[in-house]
């Protein structure tokens, strides 16, 4: 019998007998693997749905529950609460205490329920800590997955009008960690809140819901800012959240950042995860370049992965920054006859495209609050 460790597509040494065969427990550790695929994968769609639905919210803030207690405080079904919390209990998000002195049968139609408070913190509340919102991609992937699998064998991709819901999971996730550390830590690496607070002239890309543009109209009154994005619905709901907080020193225009036409207009450009899925990234960043002022700042923020894959076999998202690339980042990139960097472009190439559109110095930094993202800042 011999092992192999050589093989990063499998991720872990492979056990075989000297003919190359799999050996039996090589094949039931296979199946075995598959099976806790099924399960987890499922247990992320439910997870989805306890955090669209408030669920993990009302049981964070409840003791030992029925069914019908629950689906009480939540305003929910109970049958459908009930048959969640099953799968919630199985995937050991949930800690089920079941009735005493009753008939065995149909138990799990009574008993109480407690989510279980080593998880509470990581499904609840509206911190950066709740990772059960990334979960909604999971489910975002599982409406587009037919028609994807046909690009497979047609090619081209997906248009953002087939993934209705994405900016809503976007902006909420995005929100998280700029609500946290936007104005109090990601600003200060571009070394412009001086700048920002005297008054300066600040575009955001790829504005989507302007939810960072307002928040730093707001944190910096003297300065000026425009966000661009071409979808529509997007740039309406950046100038109504303008409206709501009374910022007069913010505005939205509908535009593709590819084609945009201002020469040394601003002194600080920002975006935010989202050049990756540009359908012409280099002449975005080229367009970026030309609309900055001399001594301006270019703070560009995308997901830190390599740009070599066998540097990622470790990297504990990695599965999920190549499915949520394939299902939707690199497929409207190609929808639109574009480059389709993907998701997975990786620090590397994103580095020297950014030097080539133009930019002298390129630093690149991370942030402890943001694990998933690295941070560009350039300057001419």
């Amino acid at each position: 019998m011999t092992t192999t460790d050589t093989d990063l597509h499998a991720g872990a040494a492979e056990t075989t007998h000297d003919d190359g065969l799999p050996t039996d427990d090589a094949v039931e550790a296979g199946a075995a693997r598959l099976l806790g695929i099924l399960n987890d994968s499922s247990a992320a769609v439910l997870a989805s749905v306890g955090h669209q639905t408030g669920l993990f919210d009302v049981m964070a803030g409840l003791p030992a529950a029925t069914s019908e207690q629950i689906a009480d405080a939540a305003g929910l079904n109970e049958r459908y609460v009930r048959e969640w919390l099953g799968g919630m209990v199985t995937a050991r998000f949930v800690h089920y205490r079941p009735p005493q002195n009753q008939p065995t049968q149909y138990q799990h139609a009574a008993g109480t329920y407690r989510l279980d408070p080593a998880l509470a913190p990581s499904v609840s509340g509206p911190g950066i800590d709740n990772l059960a919102r990334m979960l909604q991609y999971v489910t975002l992937m599982g409406e587009v997955a037919g028609r994807i699998a046909q690009k497979f064998r047609t090619g081209g991709g997906l248009g953002y009008e087939d993934y209705p819901d994405f900016m809503d999971i976007q902006a909420g996730d995005s929100g998280s960690v700029h609500d946290a550390s936007l104005v109090s830590a990601i600003l200060p690496l571009a070394g412009c809140v001086d700048r920002l607070r005297a008054g300066i002239d600040v575009a955001d890309i790829g504005c989507g819901a302007g939810h960072a543009v307002n928040l730093m109209a707001g944190a910096f009154p003297a300065s000026r800012f425009t966000g661009y994005d071409f979808s529509e619905d997007a740039v309406l709901a950046g100038r109504a959240e303008a409206r709501r907080l009374g910022l007069g020193n913010a505005r939205f225009e509908i535009l593709d950042a590819a084609a945009l036409d201002v020469v040394e207009g601003f002194d600080l450009i920002t975006v935010f995860d989202a050049i990756h899925d540009q359908a012409r990234p280099a002449k975005v960043l080229q367009n970026i370049h030309e609309a900055l002022r001399p001594d301006g700042t270019f703070l560009m923020v995308d997901v830190k992965a390599s740009s070599n894959l066998a540097d990622n076999v470790e990297l504990p998202w990695g599965t999920f920054l190549y499915a949520i690339s394939t299902f939707h980042c690199m497929s409207v990139s190609l929808a639109q006859d574009g480059e389709g960097l993907g998701t997975v472009w990786g620090v590397q190439l994103a580095e020297s495209m950014v030097r080539a559109a133009g930019f002298g110095t390129v630093e690149v930094k991370e942030l402890g609050e943001d694990p998933f993202n690295a941070y560009f800042v350039a300057r001419k």
